[in-house]
């Protein structure tokens, strides 16, 4: 949703979101659109599709960034984390935290990239990542990276909770908001807001 909204409101100044993603996983597991939204939309057409098997593939695509003749608005990264083997990272790096390693150097070639792109028109990025059961032990390290993180957790009910963190410069969590969204026919459906509250 975000790579459709991002595209939506870029669509007067002709701006395009790139989506990147392991094809296989996204076909297997394709994402849920909002009630309303057309899947036929013109929208769709500004949204390009990159797809990498891995995070050289992710590296690549970055260190070229500063060659393209207009930058996207938004680069989105479909499951972030699932881009680095861990046994594979730990023998590149020779080191038992392999994977955060090559974790943070793809973070850090991507926010330099975006930073880049910054110069010449508004440009963000969005990882996803999935996580089950408690929050992610990779969290200290996309809160090194990554200024707003979302989390959606499942309430019991099925129901989720869509909560927005924003990291305080001073280190701590700020106020966060949640949504709530239910999915009923392969759609989500906004069922409320929650209030803001301090983390």
């Amino acid at each position: 949703m975000f790579a459709f909204n991002c595209a939506l409101q870029s669509s007067s100044t002709g701006g395009v979101v790139v989506f990147i993603c392991n094809r296989r996983r996204l076909e297997s597991k394709p994402p849920y659109m909002s009630q309303g939204i057309d899947p036929s939309s013109d929208i769709f057409q500004r949204i390009e599709m990159k797809y990498v098997d891995d995070d050289e593939g992710i590296k690549k695509y970055f260190a070229a960034f500063h060659l393209h003749d207009m930058f996207p608005v938004a680069v989105v990264i479909d499951d972030f984390g699932d881009f680095f083997d861990e046994r594979n990272c730990q023998e590149k790096y020779v080191n038992p935290r392999g994977r955060e390693l090559a974790m943070v150097r793809t973070l850090a070639l991507c926010q330099n990239a975006v930073i880049h792109a910054n110069d010449t028109r508004p440009c963000s990025l969005m990882l996803s990542d999935t996580h089950h059961g408690d929050s992610s032990r990779l969290l200290y390290v996309y809160k090194r990276w990554i200024q707003t993180i979302f989390t959606i957790k499942g309430d019991g009910s099925g129901s989720y909770l869509l909560e927005k963190n924003v990291n305080s410069a001073s280190g701590g969590s700020g106020k966060t908001r949640a949504a709530k969204f239910s999915v009923a026919l392969q759609y989500l459906v906004l069922e409320g807001i929650i209030n803001e509250r301090e983390q």
